[in-house]
């Protein structure tokens, strides 16, 4: 039978759970819940690791973990720090013990791992984090730059070699730097005007604050949390990935309606575990970072990742926002789940490290993963999507604000990007096949490449199963009833890149000369070599379906796209953020609302070559494009206009996002 756990800050761990005796730390409740109860937590600040002991046994009797009603209730990785000693000027110091830390010391461990980076020179960054006032501090690396802290007006990109402009260049001047002894830990902060000891400062002390320490405790709920403040690694694909809060390798948790923020790098983590190899091309350095990636690969299958033991999370209606690395993170444990309705903003913006791992949501494998409805901006990358898009959808999402949007990197397909709202200077950077791109909404560039260095696996339909690996040759995508607006390129990436990089620009331009067909693409290949095997198709670009795209603002289409329609005229796109509401403001010329699209549904998308493979829904069932970007519905038979929206849009036009 089951039961309610109630746990409040006047409670003790000695007594029995009642709401008249409730338990005093989340963490006990999670020894002893068992499969159907609920935790039931009151309102409060909770300084603590919860580890569950135990999970559900089914989708219908899972341990729930829920705030009380109307109650708020924290749960934080950090402990305040009091006691803090002028140390000259604004700068002050404290002395921890290091028993406050346990075993794990934040201060002593760097950020580090697989395809983490640093300027040339610098020493690497700490798992540490100092808060005013709930406010991260920057880490410097000297108890001079901490009396003297420089003003950062600029961050380097060290993935596109570019300079970001720092958005709030006096909040650089709040800066720690520790030294770890034996005994204890001394930290020294500037913190300029403020008195710490008549503020709230708080130091990060736990790697987690929602975690179980072992795999396969599944079926857990997590709703109505604020959640913060952990001191989490660094989670490359080929490395245990720990978040704030996450399932740690296992099935079916929904983590829902929750405030997330401040993990030192990432904060919900569905990735992978420990076992399937952790940082070994740091440690060993024996072989790419590429090669234990495969290796993890096979090795999962080994270990049981199938849908039957890992996977089909449900992450939904969260708040994520300050976090080093990624609002969401996962490799392989990330399958079969659903991504919907978060607001995801300021991830990777501080800069203080960087590395080819980061993004508001950041998956490899996302086999079968649904990413619908979410907000994100103001982040380095709002989602980035590595190896194995199979069976992948990503529809209605608002993305803007950002240095780039979406980037699905060495993937086979088949995957489904519709019905999205693309906003920032790069819109979609594609070093895929396989894709299908339908009534998108696309203000900025797009970046078409190949990839003929690294083979990646693919997979049976809808199965963690290996069907095979091979090189990304780019193309075999599909572009329908998608709107492109051109503008400045130098915007995007600077001049002195996308200018000379010929597979950017705006538009469907870099596609040209790749064949128009699969009939053309099969003539290309065999009138090669007419005995040959694999030496006919090296180097022959894919087929390329474009039809019904709108062209606007100087944005190019791809030349064997016949039914392009570019048209001259004034269009441009701007989103209003309010924050509890978001309006967009579009201008298009006369003629843009021109209707020429039925309802697309799988039938309109052709089969994906290599994989082999259709465009439908997880089940196998067939994908019916029937809803627009404000969920509006489309009518079977009705015949619609390029972008997102059912109804034609010229001229000015407002519409409400959220």
């Amino acid at each position: 039978m089951s039961a309610v756990l109630h746990v409040a800050t006047t409670g003790s761990d000695r007594d029995d759970g009642s709401a008249s005796a409730p338990l005093r730390t989340i963490n006990h409740a999670a020894q002893i819940a068992q499969p159907g109860d609920t935790v039931l937590v009151h309102g409060g600040v909770y300084r603590e690791w919860v580890r569950p002991a135990h999970g559900g046994r089914s989708d219908r009797r899972r341990i729930t973990y829920q705030a009380a009603d109307g109650e708020q209730v924290v749960i934080k990785g950090s402990e305040q720090i009091t006691g803090w000693e002028r140390d000259g000027g604004t700068v002050w110091r404290a002395t921890i013990d290091n028993s406050l830390f346990g075993e794990f010391n934040p201060f002593a461990e760097t950020v580090s791992g697989d395809w983490v980076l640093y300027p040339a020179g610098a020493p690497p960054k700490h798992l540490g984090e100092v808060y005013l006032n709930g406010r991260s501090f920057y880490e410097v690396h000297s108890r001079a730059e901490v009396a003297d802290p420089p003003l950062r007006t600029s961050a380097v990109d060290h993935w596109t070699d570019t300079t970001d402009h720092i958005r709030d260049p006096e909040q650089t001047r709040f800066v720690w730097y520790a030294e770890v002894g034996r005994d204890s830990t001394t930290v020294w902060a500037n913190f300029q005007d403020a008195d710490p000891n008549q503020a709230l400062v708080e130091v990060n002390v736990r790697p987690a604050v929602f975690l179980p320490d072992r795999p396969h405790v599944d079926y857990i709920t997590v709703r109505g949390f604020e959640l913060a403040q952990a001191a989490t690694p660094w989670t490359p694909p080929t490395a245990d990935q720990p978040g704030l809060i996450g399932p740690n390798w296992a099935k079916g948790w929904v983590i829902e309606n929750n405030i997330i923020h401040d993990a030192k790098c990432s904060a919900i983590s569905i990735g992978k575990e420990a076992s399937t190899g952790h940082n070994f091309a740091t440690t060993r350095r024996d072989k790419p970072g590429y090669q234990y990636q495969i290796e993890s690969v096979f090795t999962a299958r080994q270990y049981g990742w199938d849908r039957e033991h890992i996977g089909s999370h449900v992450i939904r209606g969260n708040t994520i926002y300050d976090c080093g690395q990624n609002g969401i993170v996962g490799h392989l444990g990330c399958v079969f789940s659903t991504i919907e309705d978060n607001h995801i903003h300021n991830i990777a913006i501080k800069r203080e490290f960087f590395g080819h791992e980061i993004g508001g949501i950041k998956l490899h494998a996302p086999i079968d993963v649904q990413i619908s409805r979410n907000r994100i901006h103001d982040c380095t990358l709002a989602i980035w999507l590595d190896w194995q898009t199979q069976g992948t959808r990503v529809n209605h999402n608002i993305l803007y604000a950002n240095k780039r949007d979406l980037f699905i990197e060495v993937s086979h397909g088949p995957y489904l990007v519709d019905h999205n709202l693309l906003a920032s200077p790069v819109a979609i950077e594609s070093m895929s096949q396989g894709g299908a791109y339908v009534h998108n909404l696309v203000g900025g560039s797009v970046r078409i490449e190949q990839e003929m260095e690294r083979a990646t696996p693919y997979h049976l339909p809808h199965s963690t199963q290996v069907a095979g690996y091979a090189f990304i040759q780019a193309g075999d995508d599909r572009w329908l009833g998608n709107i492109f607006l051109g503008g400045d390129i130098a915007d995007a990436y600077g001049p002195d890149t996308i200018l000379a990089d010929p597979n950017a620009g705006y538009g469907l331009a870099g596609y040209n000369g790749y064949p128009g067909s699969f009939a053309e693409y099969i003539q290309r290949v065999h009138s090669r070599f007419p005995n040959g095997d694999h030496r006919r198709f090296n180097g022959v670009p894919q087929a390329v379906y474009a039809r019904e795209n709108l062209y606007l603002a100087g944005a190019r289409p791809f030349e064997g796209e016949d039914s392009a329609r570019v048209l001259a005229g004034a269009a441009s796109l701007q989103i209003h953020d309010d924050g509890d509401a978001g309006y967009l403001h579009l201008l298009l010329p006369e003629g843009s609302g021109e209707a020429g699209l039925g309802v697309i549904t799988s039938e309109d998308l052709p089969r994906v070559r290599l994989v082999d493979a259709e465009f439908d829904q997880p089940d196998g069932s067939p994908v019916v494009l029937g809803s627009d970007l404000l969920g509006r519905d489309r009518t079977a038979g009705a015949r619609y206009p390029a972008g997102p929206f059912a109804e034609p849009a010229e001229g000015e036009s407002r519409r409400r996002l959220w």
